[in-house]
């Protein structure tokens, strides 16, 4: 059974970096051909896919958030990890880590509250 936990801190400064890790267990994340993504729903929205890394390590943005993104990951750890910069309270959502198979997420995490607020 694959299993993802997103951590992090659930209070950010605004003008600061957002920084959530998705630490994965059941998997690998160098396994063919799975992609980690982040995702993340605004209080009231939709949902708003952020990124990816692959399994080879790769990574690809959403071209709203580029500018801002940065997705890594330790495969010691069998973790990848989000970094969103100067972050404002439009940034306040609930964040979600997700493998994606056949460009479907087929397991997710269950989600951490991130508020963007002085």
């Amino acid at each position: 059974q694959v299993q993802l936990q997103e951590s992090g801190p659930g209070l950010v400064t605004p003008s600061q970096t957002l920084s959530l890790t998705c630490t994965v267990s059941g998997d690998s994340i160098t396994t063919n051909y799975y992609f980690w993504s982040w995702i993340r729903q605004p209080p009231g929205k939709g949902l708003e896919w952020i990124g990816y890394i692959s399994y080879a390590g790769t990574t690809y943005y959403s071209p709203s958030l580029k500018s801002r993104t940065s997705i890594s990951r330790d495969t010691s750890k069998n973790q990848f990890t989000l970094q969103l910069s100067s972050v404002t309270p439009e940034d306040t959502a609930v964040y979600y880590c997700a493998r994606w198979s056949d460009y479907v997420p087929d397991y997710w995490g269950q989600g951490t509250q991130v508020t963007v607020s002085s």
